[in-house]
């Protein structure tokens, strides 16, 4: 039998002082350094997170566009599906007519297509809904301000493609 090989020596490593060994003023530098690091990476971290969020964004608004037929064909099913069921005597059709028109609601969501259906209360937007009646208001808080959805709105992305038809209340002195 041989012998192994002799272990390699390694050369000796110089001796790191003891943080009580250090001055103050160079514990102080590294704490420093330490700070401004962790800061730098906390910047680049939120940087990496926002540049990811604007590429889905981005992303979803291309295929809205290219899905945009298709999410008007849906939209206008579910205005279909909306009315059948507010308009049928039998209640076995009503609640199939709100279960597909939740169904193809979701559908327009995953295509990048938004209803707009303001609750009662919210601030006239004129960029997605369209005052179709007007009704008077003694409460000045309540001026400009939704009372009801006539119609809902769709919207894919940043672009209104139909507003919302509302009636809109109006401050009048009594």
């Amino acid at each position: 039998m041989t012998d192994p090989a002799p272990a390699a020596t390694l050369p000796a490593l110089p001796a790191v002082p003891a943080p009580t060994d250090l001055p103050a003023t160079t514990l102080d530098r590294i704490t420093e350094r330490i700070d401004d690091l962790a800061r730098v990476i906390a910047r680049q971290a939120a940087t990496i997170e926002r540049l990811a969020d604007e590429a889905k964004l981005k992303i979803r608004d291309e295929r809205a566009e290219t899905d945009a037929p298709l999410i008007r064909d849906l939209f206008a099913l579910h205005g279909l599906a909306q009315t059948f069921a507010s308009t049928t005597d039998s209640e076995p059709d009503r609640q199939g007519f709100e279960t597909m028109s939740r169904r193809v609601e979701r559908m327009l969501a995953e295509r990048g297509g938004e209803l707009v259906t303001p609750f009662r209360g919210t601030d006239f937007d004129p960029d997605t809904m369209e005052a179709a009646e007007l009704t008077d208001t003694d409460d000045p808080a309540a001026d400009r301000t939704v009372e009801s959805v006539i119609q809902p709105g769709l919207t894919i992305g940043d672009r209104s493609i139909r507003p919302a038809k509302v009636v809109v209340r109006r401050y009048r002195r009594a």
